[in-house]
């Protein structure tokens, strides 16, 4: 299980990404993620949570299967994104845009 420090807030109080990027993000690099560690890794509730992956399941953009006592989610990385602005790009772009240029902690 990765476990990864909880996020500092922005000094302005707003971020560039919405919760359901940075739910879809934590879900990308983690698939068997917990909602907890997803909660804290985002800095929004368990229950905040458990309603993103429900309007990203219902959208299409993941599927949640039950292995075991946990669940594991596979992303639907060829759908565009939602919004006009950006539906030239897929939900892989992104994944990759945001994981790939992160830098190595070494």
């Amino acid at each position: 299980m990765k476990k990864s420090a909880a996020p500092s807030p922005p000094p302005s109080g707003w971020t560039f990404f919405t919760n359901h990027a940075h739910v879809l993000l934590s879900l990308a690099s983690d698939p068997e993620m917990r909602l907890r560690d997803i909660a804290t890794s985002v800095g929004i509730t368990e229950r905040a949570v458990h309603k993103i992956i429900s309007e990203l399941e219902a959208g299409g953009v993941l599927k949640r299967e039950r292995q075991g006592r946990r669940n594991v989610y596979t992303l639907h990385g060829k759908l565009p994104l939602r919004h006009a602005i950006e539906s030239h790009c897929t939900v892989q772009g992104l994944i990759r845009f945001v994981l790939d240029s992160k830098p190595s902690r070494r």
